[in-house]
């Protein structure tokens, strides 16, 4: 098992902000319910003790949320400590400097919690809707990475590029209060990421939905040889997990309860994408069972889960997403206050 680093081990919760029918009911709350109630989540979380709050950025009407730094102000005057970070921000279409600016008010008034966590996202309406071009989708996402971390860097900032005008000692403002923001970049599956991750000295966040953990190591791997033969400590280098999650006193209780709305949840995605299948209970069952990435179970069957990853990846911080496929927001409150009064108790021992 590899050591924790300082910092420690944190444990957060982050949502998409999905606006999806409860499939007990078939009814669909309204989008001020659901934005109230993911307010309320992150003012619960930072009353128990978690370590980070993250909102998704999407640009449709089955979602709620399209700027992730508006809702993460709006919860920074709901809070006190916890860290405030997108999960994640669309870059391929994004202008990096107002994104950067954006996060720099938010770092104001959260007084230095906030994180970007940078993306290319799961849909593509946002192409479209701000000018670009999908067939520019890897140069766009490379061009704007690379303004984001010098505007990340300096209050002045000359640069030129393809996508955007260019910049001549251009201003950018406001600062931070944190020297630089934390920038972490959400990693799939593909190699070149996790070695642009750790060249660049980024944190990877690596979004496990299922399966076997397993198959996610070489990205790790690859990660950390990158930014170390980059120049890059150890230190740098962190690997944040997240995923679905779902909490009960049982495994059998929570996989139960979790069917419903998991299954719900793919159909409406899958929909989405253009797919109609649906999940058996067979499917879930396999992909909830011990050895795969699904956390649903018992606190203590979820905390092996994480320990069984974190051998394999030593990461440094794990992210739950709990509310999805319409859960009600009082089974939403439960795993929220399960996962900070027991599952992350029990990982502090286990990985100290």
């Amino acid at each position: 098992m590899s050591i924790i680093k300082q910092n420690g081990f944190e444990v957060g919760i982050y949502t998409l902000a999905d606006l999806g029918p409860n499939p007990h009911t078939g009814n669909t709350i309204s989008a001020k319910q659901r934005m109230g109630e993911i307010i309320e989540a992150a003012k619960l979380a930072d009353e128990m003790g978690l370590d980070v709050f993250g909102v998704g950025e999407h640009h449709r009407l089955d979602y709620v949320v399209s700027s992730p730094a508006v809702v993460l102000s709006a919860i920074a005057y709901a809070t006190n400590r916890i860290k405030l970070t997108s999960a994640t921000s669309v870059l391929s279409t994004l202008d990096p400097v107002r994104l950067y600016e954006d996060f720099a008010t938010l770092d104001i008034i959260s007084d230095g919690r906030a994180e970007i966590l940078a993306g290319r996202g799961a849909f593509i309406e946002s192409f479209p809707l701000f000018g670009y071009n999908t067939n520019d989708y890897n140069e766009l996402f490379s061009e704007h990475l690379d303004l984001l971390l010098k505007l990340n860097e300096k209050k002045k900032v000359s640069w030129n590029g393809k996508f955007r005008s260019a910049l001549r000692d251009a201003e950018i403002s406001p600062r931070a209060v944190q020297k630089q923001l934390p920038i972490w970049l959400g990693v799939g599956g593909t190699p070149e990421s996790a070695a642009r991750a750790g060249r660049l000295g980024l944190g990877m966040a690596l979004a496990i939905l299922g399966g076997d953990p397993l198959r996610f190591k070489p990205l790790v791997d690859i990660y950390r040889q990158a930014g170390l033969e980059a120049g890059h400590t150890s230190e740098q280098l962190n690997v944040g997990v997240t995923g679905h999650t779902f909490l009960a006193q049982t495994t059998e209780k929570a996989k139960d309860e979790f069917y419903p709305y998991y299954s719900n949840y793919w159909n409406y995605v899958n929909r989405q994408r253009g797919m109609g299948t649906k999940m058996s209970r067979d499917d879930f069952e396999y992909a909830a069972s011990p050895q795969t990435a699904l956390f649903v179970g018992s606190p203590e069957q979820v905390v092996e889960k994480i320990v069984r990853q974190h051998e394999l990846y030593g990461h440094t911080r794990f992210l739950a997403q709990v509310d999805i496929g319409g859960i009600p927001f009082e089974r939403v409150k439960e795993n929220i206050e399960l996962l900070a009064t027991e599952v992350k108790p029990m990982l502090e021992k286990a990985l100290r």
